[in-house]
């Protein structure tokens, strides 16, 4: 049987450890074991968003997170202020119309990042704006937008502030309670080292006020069941019990690793990926360096040149599956994940396959992408490089 490396943006490779942990025998969801875990799995997602206040866990994608935060803190009357600059950022408008939530969307040409300075303009020329929802680390583009200064904006007006955290938390520093964010999702097959399947809601103590004023019709999605049923130490519905077992596992490792270790892994990871794409004489799509996200690397292809044919070069030679592109980014970039678990050789050996494939594709490029990523990961500590140099 083949073994498919997944080097996308998600879903990611899953610790070895992780999918033991899954294999055990099904417990059930309502006994004292199960119980104890679930306590535990509250800390260590509080420690993961860095915040002393409510995690919610949903049996469901990331998109589902969407959902449950909106049909959860945004009750009728509330008016968001969506920025649309990349696939994902688009689906949080598509989740507002459909529950009928006033909003206003703002278009970002893709491969950039939400300021805080538009944040305050648009803040400040209408005071109806009550909610504003970014995506910290765009997937479709891997475009980073800062979060801190965009939160230190949205509490001096009083507005909440909800934030797709899909692909960095876990990457990226994610400091909710410190920045004043009041929402933060993300999703099990990311930095969390998991199969797909769990959506979490970080919720803040004025995102939670806002649901308890909610009277919308919510039955899934109620932030009040779910509260609930977690204060006793259970889910109000079945959850996905062998994912929670596997979470239990995945987190342990992130904690004894340390988050501080963990940002900074990720942060050297994407600084030899971007070396590789400046040696092949290829570009970033993200268009600033300093808003490219650590998660992963859009490799956006000469102009003529399918990026699908090149993924699939890779895949057929190499076993290794790679991101492609989405929305009007469709067949012209690559997208190369290196987050979760991950290491130097996994690095390697994904830009190896790479390399390869544009070779073999007949893309034009300068060869020893691979080498320059080496020479960094070897003349720089595993810690070596700042977390906060690449977002």
């Amino acid at each position: 049987m083949k073994k498919m490396r997944l080097y996308t943006p998600g879903p990611v490779m899953i610790p070895e450890d992780t999918m033991l942990a899954m294999a055990r025998p099904i417990d059930h969801h309502r006994t004292s074991e199960f119980r104890q875990m679930h306590e535990e799995l509250s800390g260590l997602l509080k420690y993961l968003f860095q915040t002393k206040h409510t995690c919610l866990t949903f049996t469901g994608s990331g998109t589902s997170g969407a959902e449950a935060a909106i049909a959860g803190c945004l009750p009728e009357g509330h008016k968001a202020l969506v920025y649309r600059n990349g696939k994902f950022a688009e689906r949080w408008a598509k989740v507002c119309a459909s529950y009928g939530i006033s909003h206003e969307t703002v278009d970002i040409e893709w491969g950039n990042g939400v300021k805080a300075e538009d944040v305050e303009k648009r803040l400040s020329a209408d005071s109806t704006i009550d909610t504003v929802i970014v995506v910290h680390s765009e997937t479709s583009t891997t475009a980073f937008s800062d979060v801190e200064a965009i939160a230190a904006v949205t509490r001096k007006h009083n507005a909440l502030l909800l934030v797709d955290g899909i692909t960095a938390v876990g990457c990226l520093p994610v400091k909710m309670d410190q920045w004043g964010v009041d929402v933060y999702i993300t999703g099990s097959q990311k930095a969390l080292m998991l199969p797909p399947g769990l959506a979490f809601v970080a919720a803040g103590p004025r995102a939670l006020a806002a649901a308890a004023s909610a009277t919308a019709p919510r039955s899934y999605w109620s932030w009040s069941e779910q509260t609930r049923f977690n204060d006793e130490g259970f889910f109000p519905y079945t959850p996905a019990t062998g994912l929670l077992f596997g979470l239990d596992e995945a987190l342990t490792l992130l904690a004894q690793e340390g988050l501080p270790a963990v940002f900074a892994r990720h942060a050297r990871h994407a600084a030899a990926a971007r070396a590789a794409v400046e040696a092949w004489d290829l570009e970033c799509f993200a268009e600033r360096a300093h808003e490219r996200s650590v998660a992963a690397t859009t490799v956006l292809l000469p102009a003529g040149h399918s990026a699908d044919a090149l993924r699939s070069v890779i895949l057929e030679r190499c076993d290794m599956s790679i991101g492609g592109g989405l929305g009007r980014l469709a067949d012209r970039v690559i997208r190369i994940g290196h987050l979760g678990d991950f290491n130097d050789v996994m690095l390697l050996g994904t830009l190896g396959g790479v390399e390869l494939g544009l070779r073999v594709a007949g893309i034009p490029h300068r060869p020893g992408g691979a080498q320059a990523a080496l020479a960094l990961l070897a003349d720089t500590a595993p810690h070596g490089v700042d977390s906060t140099a690449l977002g």
